[in-house]
């Protein structure tokens, strides 16, 4: 009976034992299951985490091109207000008309976000460009107007004298020595002694001394093929390679050389060959 009792207590212990393992094997598979699924997750998690953190520096990349995009574009704007001021400036334009201390008139109908904002990059690009043409095509506007200045600059104009009359114009004249007819190659202003005689345009003196015929004369090259000479004065007040300026005080007015009282003789030199100084006395600009 004893082994009985014993053999049948060993198999409720087995069964037990038995029991016990298979409940502990479910809830360990169950809970490796959930393990391997918390780790899943997690992984997930830190990869939506990471293409977060790139899509912001991606943005963030993105808003520093387009606002760097910008400044340049503004930049442009800048120029091109300054290059149009100044070409008004220089053609006497109404200024009225082209202000470019004004935004432009601009208008129309409005257009939904949406759309704008799937086209903003390419109208960005097609702006850009666009400034870039401007900006080169008023910058050589601007150099073909300076060069037209240039050259209005450099042509003589008006009176070599402050105070006195024509005495004496271009062309053939009884000369005053001789009595006979002569060819006189400039115009004669005379005045006042020791008055101021002045330069027709800016230039570069390239004579400033005595000169057989003229007396104490001075000629200055203003560019351009053109070149003016003073004769006859009392005293010279400029030197060779001095720089001067339209109505600048070149010399005093005198009778010295060929001359028979104070005056100026004044020429006009075009390309080394003189020509009639009238229609650049007479211009006022």
């Amino acid at each position: 009976m004893r082994w009985q009792i014993g053999l049948t207590a060993s198999g409720i212990l087995l069964s037990v034992f038995l029991g016990t393992m298979t409940v502990a094997g479910y809830w360990w598979g169950a809970s490796t299951g959930q393990l391997s699924q918390l780790t899943s997750l997690e992984s997930e998690l830190a990869q939506q985490k990471s293409l977060i953190a790139d899509a912001r520096a991606n943005a963030q990349s993105e808003l520093d091109a387009l606002a760097a995009r910008l400044g340049l574009m503004q930049a442009h704007v800048t120029r091109l207000d300054a290059l149009g001021e100044r070409l008004v400036s220089l053609s006497k334009l109404d200024s009225e008309e082209f202000n470019f201390n004004y935004k432009p008139a601009l208008g129309g109908p409005h257009e939904p976000e949406e759309a704008v904002s799937a086209e903003f990059g390419n109208i960005l690009v097609d702006l850009s460009d666009q400034l870039d043409s401007r900006d080169q095509q008023l910058s050589i506007l601007e150099d073909v107007l300076m060069r037209e200045q240039v050259k209005k600059q450099s042509r003589p104009s008006g009176r070599p004298i402050v105070k006195g009359w024509t005495s004496s114009y271009f062309g053939q004249r009884t000369d005053p020595f001789s009595g006979k007819l002569a060819q006189h190659n400039g115009i004669d202003f005379a005045g006042r002694e020791g008055s101021e005689v002045i330069a027709t345009s800016s230039g570069v003196v390239t004579w400033a001394s005595s000169k057989y015929g003229y007396g104490n004369l001075v000629e200055i090259n203003h560019g351009n093929g053109y070149t003016t000479r003073y004769g006859h004065n009392a005293e010279v007040l400029v030197k060779v390679g001095d720089m001067v300026e339209k109505g600048q005080a070149i010399s005093l007015m005198g009778s010295t050389g060929r001359s028979t009282g104070p005056h100026v003789h004044f020429e006009v030199l075009l390309n080394n060959r003189q020509i009639d100084p009238i229609r650049f006395v007479q211009s006022s600009s």
